[in-house]
């Protein structure tokens, strides 16, 4: 799809597998040279070692396992600063981190959130899944089961954190936990709805070339960037405060 001429840039960079720490990290330093506009906006796709992540609303009695049987499975656990319950995150699942200046014209957390559920509804449709939401729910749904994830942070109008789309992803991890502190829904993979094994490259484009859509950004020619960080021990188990 051609671009207007006034398009935003947006670099988007392909960064393999990532430990859940370093792209914390990493996003922090993104997100305060964009709010100095030393970048422009970035859409950062990869994928994490297993890792069960805690937003900000989190609720300890959602994680259905001591925090020990996590770390003999070989399963980090973070506490981040983004918004949303608990989530279950692992090879095969593809994440998005986008690091947008929403001002001028998108100063709107809800905008922002439901342009992140479009993006990802066109994606999956190229590859015959009709995906859509739930009224009062966040993330991108298939009847009552979740299929993305999301949850945002934003500083000074720049985004970090984002979704997490499962694509391959061992569903059987996330009966660790209460997905999203939500009872009653079930979650759902790419693989599982197709029949087959989406190749994550191919999702992955799918993915920056609706996002750039939805959001009027020229995404140009990704970048890969695999190797970027370097595996890392497992970090300290983290428990939320009670």
């Amino acid at each position: 799809m051609t671009r207007l001429p006034t398009a935003r840039p947006l670099a988007v960079r392909r960064l393999g597998v990532v430990p859940f720490a370093d792209a914390v990290r990493l996003q922090e330093q993104l997100v305060v040279d964009r709010q100095h506009d030393r970048i422009p906006d970035q859409l950062l796709l990869l994928e994490h070692p297993p890792v069960v992540t805690l937003g900000v609303g989190a609720r300890r009695d959602n994680l259905l396992v001591p925090p020990d049987e996590l770390a003999r499975r070989g399963i980090e656990l973070h506490e981040t600063r983004r918004g949303g319950d608990i989530t279950f995150h692992g090879p095969g699942q593809l994440i998005g981190y986008p690091i947008l200046l929403l001002k001028p014209d998108r100063c709107d957390v809800h905008r922002y959130v439901r342009d992140l559920e479009e993006a990802i509804i066109r994606a999956v449709e190229r590859f015959g899944v009709q995906a859509g939401r739930i009224g009062g729910l966040t993330g991108v749904w298939v009847g009552n089961d979740k299929l993305a994830a999301i949850g945002v942070r934003l500083s000074r109008w720049v985004t970090s954190h984002g979704f997490a789309l499962n694509v391959t992803t061992r569903l059987q991890d996330f009966e660790l936990i209460r997905a999203c502190g939500l009872a009653g829904h079930g979650v759902t993979s790419l693989a599982q709805l197709t029949g087959g094994e989406p190749e994550l490259d191919q999702v992955s484009d799918a993915v920056a070339e609706s996002f750039g859509e939805v959001f009027d950004r020229a995404t140009g020619g990704a970048v890969s960037e695999a190797g970027i960080s370097r595996p890392a021990p497992p970090a300290a188990l983290r428990v939320p405060a009670g």
